[in-house]
């Protein structure tokens, strides 16, 4: 049960992260929000190491970390391009395809597979992206999946969901090769550290940025490490595909943050359709 709370709070944190990452994109630009967003979780959880066990790692830990930070600056970099260039509530519920893609990947790469159930769960979350866009329905049954795909930041952020579930699958095996909190400031520590030039080619006011907006960016940072320490834990107690599809709850607290602080439109419209995802989360999650 511990392990599903967890997975709960770090969907609450992730959505919040989002908040802060929206508003810092009003100011500035995805690189030194991506970068920003890593580097600020670095005092948070270098904070914890006097409090932590630090084990022996070896070669298949420094393996899993380099490997998840590759792919995971390109997911970064797409992930804070589809909040900018679209609704919150329209391009984060697609995150809940995450689980539907672990449960190719996890069978591959961790033996992992939850079954009848979880299948039908994949379904449901399909269904609720198709009641995302149920106003175009007029146009035939395929005319949502023809809007999912013409919609630039849903496109983004499906691709993220699948780069997702490949650095999930990274993340456990690191953690198996060493704990969940000294992965937690290896993995932002690194992503941090590869993303710095990323931010450095290809954004123009990058330190001016950050120091300017360091009050919208902090936060921003200290969500993150909560998310991360919350998802990484979880990840010892109970199957990563459960963990991320409890995190793509985020997507119910992303609608409200929409309404809320971003006046997006259609929202009631969108949280039907991010329910019934979630409905499908919970048939995977509650096996």
């Amino acid at each position: 049960m511990l392990g599903f709370i967890l997975a709960f709070l770090a969907a609450a944190s992730k959505a919040t992260t989002d908040l802060f990452a929206k508003k810092g994109l009003g100011k500035t630009d995805e690189y030194v929000v991506a970068f920003s967003l890593r580097f600020f979780s670095i005092p948070f959880l270098f904070a914890i190491i006097p409090f932590i066990d630090i084990p022996k790692l070896n070669t298949t830990f420094f393996i899993a970390v380099i490997a998840s930070a590759i792919i995971n600056v390109a997911a970064q970099i797409l992930y804070m391009k589809a909040i900018k260039t679209s609704p919150l509530s329209l391009t984060v519920p697609f995150l809940s395809f995450a689980p539907m893609f672990l449960l190719v990947t996890s069978y591959f790469v961790l033996g992992e597979f939850p079954g009848f159930l979880g299948t039908l769960g994949v379904f449901m979350i399909v269904a609720g992206a198709y009641i995302l866009n149920i106003n175009k329905l007029k146009g035939g049954l395929t005319k949502p999946l023809k809007s999912i795909l013409k919609e630039k930041g849903s496109r983004y952020m499906l691709f993220v969901a699948f780069l997702y579930s490949i650095t999930t699958n990274l993340d456990k095996i690191a953690i198996n090769n060493s704990n969940p909190y000294v992965y937690a400031i290896a993995i932002n520590f690194t992503l941090a550290l590869f993303l710095f030039p990323v931010m450095l080619k290809f954004s123009d006011n990058h330190l001016n940025d950050i120091v300017k907006h360091s009050k919208i960016l902090l936060p921003i940072g200290f969500f993150t490490a909560i998310a991360s320490i919350m998802q990484y834990v979880a990840f010892t107690m109970i199957l990563v595909v459960y963990v991320s599809a409890i995190k793509r709850t985020a997507s119910l607290f992303s609608i409200a943050y929409g309404k809320y602080f971003f006046g997006e439109y259609n929202i009631k419209e969108r949280l039907l359709g991010a329910s019934v995802m979630i409905l499908g989360v919970l048939m995977i999650t509650l096996l």
